[in-house]
């Protein structure tokens, strides 16, 4: 088993709080009161470090795919991803919410999954 495989609670606790960051800057109330979430913005080093764990995130799901335990995870996870940003570009701001929250439960059930696995190998 690789050390790659181990850093997968890490990227399960990445995703639990991306869920809640979608919630409160896309949530209802947000759209309720007409404000675009994308002039609410995150500061510039929350930005920066946020930025660089999902370059590091898309990163290790491409390392994935090398690793027999990890390979069919990884490429779930990547076509979640793409499959999601694609169905984001195209919708409007009400759905985006949605579609975050649906891809985000599919991410996490499948790291969920990732670490079961390795937990029974350990």
């Amino acid at each position: 088993m690789t050390t790659l495989i181990l850093l997968t609670p890490l990227f399960l606790g990445f995703e639990l709080c991306q869920l809640v960051l979608s919630e409160r800057y896309l949530g209802i109330k947000q759209i309720a009161r007409g404000a675009n979430p994308r002039l609410l913005g995150l500061s510039e080093v929350t930005a920066f470090f946020w930025s660089s764990i999902i370059l590091g995130y898309w990163l290790w799901m491409l390392l994935l795919l090398i690793t027999p335990l990890g390979r069919v995870h990884g490429f779930s996870l990547l076509a979640v991803s793409v499959l999601g940003f694609s169905l984001r570009r195209g919708s409007g701001l009400k759905w985006v919410l949605v579609i975050l929250t649906f891809e985000g439960a599919v991410r996490i059930s499948l790291l969920g999954s990732l670490c079961w696995a390795t937990w029974r190998l350990l």
